[in-house]
């Protein structure tokens, strides 16, 4: 009975020395450099997306963020390395609809689970899909596109960054809604089939807006319609969906920060903290407008909230499609 006694009395002052080391280590942060996982390959959009928000955070924490591209798997790849870090802060995941919304239900064996696995920090940014033709086509907009789309089933083609990706999934909901076939040519990556798009090769894309605007700017493809509430300034003459006759069609891409599970509370809230100051920043949205996306911005709370509902409207769709990745 002693012996017990001792022992429960042993566990009890190691918990409080656990709980006080990590009271304390929450409180010190940051001392040292912070990894920015992101899941994708350098050059696109997100990566676009996230480099002003690395330089921001460094200069507001005081130490280095440094960003690190881990692509592959559907963005699967980094996402896992982040789930299995260590619990301190200093990984963090740029996560998206891809790690949380789309491939964990595309892919058989996801290694982590995208609700149990991570904390959600703050909602960073949203990107409207914008859909675009290809010069060569010669459709300037979203009625002539339903037309000849009716008038050739299966004859036009639009290309994705691979099953399950927006560029994917944003038209597979269109084609649904207005009664069309169009066929599906999926690629490796988002930006792999702009050259073929230009080229003529390849129709038409519902894709991240980041991802196609500066294409549109160029004069390099046509923009047909753009999924958001209102019109873009930069994009002033290119309808919005609601506009077009379509109200109810609104797909976007997302992009937020993420930490492992049992993160402590305190490094979450100044995490938060921080990201929401620059998003809120000139600077930030000045770059935004640039990429036509939307600063954001929540509480944790929020963004798990935004994540599963993400989670279920991605659902319904890959469910009546059946689409997988694997």
């Amino acid at each position: 009975m002693h012996t017990r006694a001792i022992t429960q009395t042993g566990l009890l002052v190691l918990a409080m020395n656990i709980g006080c080391a990590i009271d304390a280590a929450a409180q010190a942060f940051p001392n040292k450099p912070i990894r920015l996982i992101v899941p994708y390959p350098p050059g696109g959009a997100n990566d676009n997306l996230a480099r002003p928000l690395v330089q921001k955070l460094t200069e507001s924490l005081g130490v280095q963020v440094l960003l690190e591209n881990r692509g592959g798997g559907g963005a699967t790849i980094g996402a896992d390395l982040v789930a299995k870090a260590s619990p301190d802060g200093y990984t963090i995941l740029f996560c998206s609809t891809a790690t949380h919304a789309t491939s964990p239900q595309l892919i058989s064996r996801v290694p982590y689970d995208p609700f149990k696995d991570f904390e959600p920090v703050v909602l960073l940014v949203t990107s409207p899909v914008l859909a675009a033709a290809s010069n060569s086509l010669g459709i300037t907009n979203i009625k002539d596109l339903v037309a000849a789309a009716k008038a050739n089933p299966g004859k036009l083609s639009y290309g994705s960054g691979g099953v399950g990706s927006v560029s994917h999934l944003s038209v597979e909901i269109f084609k649904s809604m207005a009664g069309i076939d169009v066929l599906h040519v999926p690629y490796k990556g988002g930006g792999d089939f702009q050259a073929d798009m230009i080229a003529g090769r390849i129709d038409l894309q519902f894709n991240s807006a980041p991802t196609v605007a500066p294409y549109v700017k160029a004069g390099r493809m046509k923009a047909l319609a753009l999924a958001r509430s209102a019109r873009w300034p930069e994009l002033a003459d290119v309808l919005t969906f609601a506009e077009a006759g379509w109200p109810q069609y609104q797909p976007n891409g997302w992009y937020g920060l993420c930490v492992p599970a049992k993160t402590p509370r305190a490094i979450i809230e100044r995490l938060n903290s921080e990201a929401l100051k620059v998003v809120a920043s000139a600077f930030y949205r000045e770059r935004l407008m640039a990429l036509v996306a939307d600063p954001a911005g929540s509480t944790p709370a929020e963004f798990a909230a935004y994540i599963r509902n993400e989670y279920d409207k991605y659902g319904k769709v890959i469910k009546a499609t059946g689409a997988r990745a694997d």
